[in-house]
């Protein structure tokens, strides 16, 4: 293998990043056995990979799927083509969804929003909204508010009549919920009149943003508070490797575009569209690519753990894989 870079990072704190030079197969091998009658620490699961397609697949309206939970953070997948039953309205939590593929109207009190892929939008906590989807797939991160923008928006809502092409007031109701928008933990629901509630758009200037990450290779921040940060990662094929190590977080990766190997301390797995990683806080890692790739990375300031599927898990690590991995050979 040979000598790499390490740098030993925080994302909740300004404390700057520490360069380590380390030699890769002590970083990724087994430690050596214990000299004591005893073993000191414990043995952890590999890395586990959950996945959903990010192409539409035709099925009945179904609640979106839970993928990641805490008390601070829940990440889920959805996807739609028709429209959700009811309108809803968070008690504790911001909402920011990140469009897949499809397209979806988003129609809140706030305007309407024509979501393409890739592009990211906030719902402030008390905000009334429903969707409307197309052959669409799409995430939605809840945390508790206030959530600031890092970025500067594409675009704003609209106040738009019809909201959509067709579009007729129709009996709906509203759902009050709490506890991260997780299923059954609704307050109320109720009747609700659509045109006047969507009508509210004209009392204030208030309007929700549409982010987008930036053209090119790097790191695009979008959203932060005191328990959660989101950004999307853009890499070149080819790219030098260099580990990271977090300090302050447990990082939830998910597969926009491209394939890439992930290489850690708990195995070694190949992401491609539709993977989903949770790379626990103190795991160094790294990601090896042939080609351009993108991928969301989600930080929680507290555990975050899996509730969704595993599809499959990483392997071991070995100094022979991992070469051939590097080469090509072993696609």
């Amino acid at each position: 293998m040979g000598i790499v870079q390490e740098m030993i990072r925080t994302v909740f704190t300004d404390q700057p990043d520490r360069a380590v030079a380390r030699d890769e197969d002590c970083l990724l091998a087994p430690p050596h056995d214990s000299p004591l009658p005893m073993k000191l620490w414990r043995d952890h699961d590999p890395l586990a990979v959950v996945h959903f397609p990010p192409e539409y697949v035709a099925q009945p309206f179904a609640p979106p799927r839970g993928v990641y939970e805490s008390d601070r953070v829940r990440v889920e997948w959805q996807t739609m083509d028709n429209r959700q039953p009811f309108y809803h309205r968070n008690c504790d939590v911001d909402e920011i969804s990140y469009q897949i593929a499809g397209d979806r109207t988003l129609m809140t009190e706030l305007g309407v929003v024509e979501h393409r892929p890739g592009e990211l939008s906030r719902l402030p906590r008390g905000v009334a909204h429903d969707n409307y989807g197309r052959r669409e797939s799409h995430l939605l991160f809840y945390t508790p508010a206030p959530v600031a923008e890092e970025r500067a928006p594409e675009r704003t809502s609209e106040a738009l009549f019809p909201v959509f092409p067709g579009w007729e007031p129709a009996p709906h109701n509203e759902a009050i919920t709490q506890c991260l928008g997780a299923p059954e933990h609704d307050i109320t629901v109720f009747p609700v009149d659509e045109r006047l509630l969507l009508e509210q758009v004209h009392a204030t200037d208030d309007r929700l943003t549409v982010l987008r990450a930036a053209d090119g290779p790097g790191v695009t921040w979008f959203y932060r508070s005191p328990h959660f940060r989101l950004a999307s990662v853009r890499r070149s094929g080819g790219e030098a490797v260099v580990y990271q190590r977090t300090l302050d977080a447990d990082e939830i990766q998910y597969q926009v575009s491209g394939r890439r190997v992930l290489v850690s301390q708990r195995g070694i797995v190949e992401l491609g569209p539709g993977d989903f990683v949770r790379v626990p806080l103190g795991l160094a890692h790294t990601s090896i690519s042939t080609e351009d790739t993108e991928h969301l990375s989600v930080y929680a300031a507290t555990e975050l753990p899996q509730i969704g599927p595993t599809a499959r898990t990483a392997e071991p690590y070995t100094p022979r894989r991992l070469a051939e991995l590097r080469d090509g050979s072993g696609r």
